[in-house]
C-alpha cells in the first residue's frame, strides 16, 4: 500500500498481490451477512492484506444471484479471489448428476476457487481426485481440503467429535501429496482435531504437513486470534491461513510487525534484502531501511594548465591528472570544493606516479560519467 497512512513507520516487507505465501482467505457471509456495501468498507481499508474471500457453508445458495454476482465482481476490483466453502459435499449427497450445474453455477457467477471437501462424508480417494479433475477442466482451481476429524466442519463440540475418533496424520499427508500431484496449488487444513473442538491441540499435525509438502503447499484454518497468533508464532508471517473477516486488521498486524501480543510483540521480523520496497524507487541520497543511498563518485581530470569539465568515458584529455571528489549523501557541495584524493600512480613507461587518464587501466577510465557539468549540476538528483 504505497499511500499508507504513518508510512514513515516501517514495516514488515509482504509481497504483493497475487501472493504464493503468507495468504490470508476471510470468511464472507455466514456468521454474519455480508453484502457489496459490507464488504466495499473492508476492501478500500485493508484490501491490500486480503487474498481470498470465501463464502462459507452455502452461504451463496440464500442469496441473490445478482447480489452473489456483485460481491464475485467487486473483490476481483481489489485482486481478491473468490472461493466456495467445502458445499460440494452436500451436492454429492443430493445426487452426482447436480456436479455439473453446481461447477458451472459457481464459474457463471464469478467464483474462482472450489473447495473439495469431504468431512461429513466418505469418499474414495480416487473419487476425490476426479471431482478437483473436474474443476480444473472448467478452468476453475479446486482446492482441496483434508484433515484428521472426521464429522469436521459443522461446528460439533468437543466431545461429539472426540466419539468419532480422528485419522491418522500420515493418512492425511498422503492426500495431500496426491491433490498436489493431481494440480491442485493449495491443500486447505481443516482445524477441527488439530487446534478447533479439541480439549487439547494437536500441534504435532501441522508440523508433519509442514514437513512433508512445504509450507507454501498449505493453509490453515485458524479463525481465533489465539490459534492464528500460534501460527504466526511458530511458522512466521508467511504462514497462509484462513480466518473471519472480522479478525484481518488483527492478524495483519502481527504479519506486519506492527503489533502483536505479549509473545510475540516486537518479534515478528522478516529479511527481503536491500530491495526497495516503495513504488517510487529511492533517488540518490535517500535514506532507506537498507541505509544511505550513496551519491556516485565524481571523477574530475585536470588537463595542462586548467581545469576541464566533466567528461563522458572515453573522451580524456591527454596528459590529464585525476582525482575524485564526492560529498555525503543529502548535503550540497562545500564551498571551494571536496576535498582532493590522487588517483593511484600508473607508473606507466617506468615513471613512478604518472597519473594520465589515457593510460589503459587507469581507475579514471572505469568511473561512469553523466556528461553533467562541473558544479551543483553534477550532483542534481536523477
Amino acid at each position: 500500500m504505497s499511500d499508507r497512512a504513518f508510512e514513515f513507520i516501517r514495516l514488515n516487507q509482504r509481497p504483493g498481490k497475487p501472493r504464493d505465501r503468507g495468504i490470508t482467505e476471510i470468511r464472507g457471509p455466514y456468521y454474519t451477512p455480508m453484502g457489496k456495501r459490507y464488504l466495499e468498507d473492508i476492501l478500500e481499508t485493508v484490501g491490500p492484506y486480503v487474498d481470498s474471500l470465501k463464502f462459507a457453508a452455502g452461504s451463496f445458495a440464500l442469496m441473490p444471484r445478482a447480489a452473489v454476482k456483485e460481491i464475485t465482481d467487486l473483490a476481483h476490483r481489489y485482486d481478491v479471489t473468490v472461493s466456495t466453502g467445502g458445499f460440494i459435499e452436500r451436492v454429492l449427497t443430493l445426487g452426482p448428476e447436480l456436479v455439473g450445474p453446481y461447477i458451472q453455477e459457481c464459474r457463471e457467477l464469478g467464483f474462482d476457487i472450489i473447495e473439495v471437501s469431504s468431512g461429513f462424508v466418505t469418499l474414495p480417494t480416487d473419487d476425490w481426485l476426479r471431482l478437483v479433475e473436474q474443476v480444473r477442466r472448467a478452468g476453475l482451481r479446486a482446492k482441496p481440503e483434508v484433515g484428521i476429524q472426521f464429522g469436521a466442519g459443522g461446528a460439533s463440540t468437543a466431545e461429539a467429535l472426540e466419539a468419532e475418533g480422528t485419522r491418522d496424520v500420515d493418512w492425511a499427508i498422503a492426500q495431500a501429496r496426491r491433490f498436489l500431484e493431481a494440480g491442485a496449488p493449495l491443500i486447505m487444513i481443516e482445524s477441527e482435531g488439530i487446534t478447533e473442538s479439541v480439549k487439547a491441540w494437536r500441534t504435532d499435525a501441522p508440523a508433519k504437513i509442514i514437513n512433508a509438502v512445504g509450507l507454501e503447499h498449505v493453509m490453515f484454518e485458524a479463525a481465533d486470534p489465539e490459534v492464528f497468533s500460534w501460527y504466526v508464532k511458530n511458522y512466521g508471517p508467511e504462514v497462509n491461513l484462513f480466518v473471519d473477516h472480522s479478525q484481518i486488521v488483527q492478524l495483519e498486524t502481527l504479519r506486519s510487525g506492527l503489533w502483536g501480543t505479549q509473545s510475540l510483540w516486537g518479534r515478528v521480523v522478516t529479511y527481503k534484502g536491500c530491495r526497495p520496497t516503495s513504488a517510487h524507487p529511492p533517488r540518490r541520497g535517500d535514506r532507506t531501511p537498507c541505509g544511505w543511498v550513496p551519491l556516485p563518485t565524481v571523477r574530475h581530470c585536470a588537463g595542462p594548465g586548467r581545469m576541464t569539465r566533466r567528461r563522458r568515458l572515453g573522451h580524456r584529455a591527454p596528459g590529464a591528472t585525476c582525482y575524485d571528489r564526492a560529498w555525503p549523501p543529502g548535503s550540497r557541495r562545500p564551498a571551494g570544493g571536496g576535498a582532493r584524493r590522487e588517483s593511484p600512480p600508473c607508473a606507466e613507461g617506468g615513471r613512478s606516479g604518472a597519473t594520465r587518464c589515457d593510460t589503459p587501466g587507469h581507475p579514471c577510465q572505469d568511473v561512469p560519467h553523466s556528461g553533467a557539468s562541473h558544479g551543483d549540476r553534477a550532483h542534481a538528483r536523477p
